[in-house]
């Protein structure tokens, strides 16, 4: 649930994104303080350097999108062309009969092989963040991190491509329902160890109040101010400053995993009242139970589209298995096949994903100023003032296109999030609000 503006394409599990050019106006430099971000705003706004720097990157990140798409969907072409993957499963049967012993063959070759066609475009990626200063991390450690996630992302495709064969095998017709059950708890069990095992692979977390005790001492004035009970126990510093100067908090996990996370950069180059409104936005997606609400809403996009791959996966192999080396859809020389169906489908379902994030995040915004209310002096306007300094350091674009926002950002954009800080006050005429009363 982070708070920033623009979804570029980067999740876990996609690793297709190439950036463009435009670098001319780039440089490596940002120097936001929270001094700087004090003043009073009337809306989102930049000096004219870091204006034209943003106008530049919004262009790049959404080319980035397009490109990354297209590139993505070309190494599954290039990898069912060359038939890799047939390949693959052919060295896979010759090292044993057993289809366990060949999922452990077959799953580490193909997830790195689609994931190293696919790195010259994270490197560009990154390339690009430090030529305009979002970056700061050294390739050698941007590589380190490349290659824990490669360990992640095969042990991911083991598990994952042991689970759909054996339900393809089991059940030609109903796979992708069996399927779809199994990775419900995967889910589940990915979003519980990533705050406690895969997080801390990448990045040093400590606790909130050890690092910060004057901040955590104002979060729960917030916490006990909104009637809430989240523990200092369960609010975390994470050190972000080696690799990005951009600015996050979030909430992950659930269960015993739940935290809130704030990023040393937030820290650094914000204020604590402006700090006080970024947790109460982050406290709103855990007392408003959106990472329940995000799981059920991720459980029935996959429900349909696993059903449409089901549709359609048997006149793309009719038409072109033969072609790529693919006896059956039971056969494992077929993964790349289904990637590639699923991805088209997530291109489609893209928007509907984003619309949903938007709302839930605006959700959070409106609890974050509610939550402030009475607490913080001038709430509205230092809700506000830290909405300008995440998008100054992150360089958000300052007028963002609506199908931009429509199809790709999976938050309200800052100009938007500004004014609505600026103007929402129901209790100007006696009212409460929604979420806080």
């Amino acid at each position: 649930m982070i708070i920033g503006g623009l979804w570029c394409g980067r999740t876990a599990a996609e690793t297709t994104q190439i950036a463009a050019n435009l670098l001319a106006q780039a440089t490596p430099s940002v120097s936001v303080t929270a001094q700087a971000g004090t003043e009073r705003i009337a809306r989102y706004t930049l000096t004219p350097e870091r204006e034209a720097k943003a106008r530049a990157i919004a262009k790049v990140r959404l080319r980035m999108i397009f490109v990354g798409m297209v590139y993505g969907l070309a190494v599954l072409l290039v990898v069912l062309r060359w038939k890799l993957a047939a390949k693959y499963r052919d060295a896979a049967e010759k090292v044993s009969a057993k289809r366990f012993v060949q999922v452990l063959v077959f799953a580490p070759l193909i997830a790195l092989t689609i994931d190293v066609l696919s790195l010259p475009t994270g490197i560009y990626e990154n390339w690009i963040n430090r030529r305009y200063g979002l970056s700061v991390q050294g390739w050698g450690s941007w590589f380190w991190d490349w290659t824990k996630g490669e360990l992640l992302s095969v042990i991911a495709t083991i598990i994952i491509v042991g689970i759909l064969y054996w339900a393809i095998r089991k059940s030609p017709a109903r796979w992708w329902f069996y399927f779809w059950l199994a990775t419900l708890p995967l889910i589940l069990a990915l979003i519980f160890i990533q705050p406690l095992v895969i997080d801390p692979m990448f990045h040093k977390f400590e606790s909130l109040q050890a690092k910060d005790p004057g901040l955590t001492a104002e979060l729960e004035k917030m916490v006990q101010h909104a009637g809430e009970t989240i523990p200092p126990e369960r609010m975390f510093w994470m050190g972000a400053e080696e690799k990005t100067t951009e600015l996050n908090a979030y909430v992950t996990g659930f269960g015993a995993s739940k935290r809130i996370v704030v990023w040393d950069t937030t820290i650094a180059k914000m204020n604590t009242p402006q700090i006080v409104f970024v947790a109460g936005h982050e406290m709103g997606h855990y007392v408003l139970n959106h990472v329940a609400k995000g799981l059920a809403f991720a459980a029935v996009v996959l429900f349909v589209m696993f059903y449409l791959g089901y549709r359609a996966i048997g006149w793309v192999l009719g038409r072109w298995g033969a072609a790529w080396g693919i006896r059956a859809l039971g056969d494992l020389a077929s993964y790349p096949a289904l990637l590639l169906v699923i991805s088209i489908l997530a291109a489609f379902a893209g928007p509907i994903g984003s619309t949903f994030s938007r709302h839930i995040e605006h959700q959070a915004d409106q609890y974050g100023l509610e939550v402030t209310h009475g607490l913080t002096p001038d709430s509205g306007q230092v809700a506000a003032q830290s909405f300008n300094i995440l998008g100054d350091v992150d360089l958000a674009d300052p007028e963002p296109r609506p199908w931009e926002v429509a199809l790709f950002y999976d938050h309200p954009a800052i100009p938007a999030r500004i004014a609505f800080c600026l103007g929402y006050d129901p209790w100007e005429k006696g009212g409460t609000g929604e979420f806080v009363k």
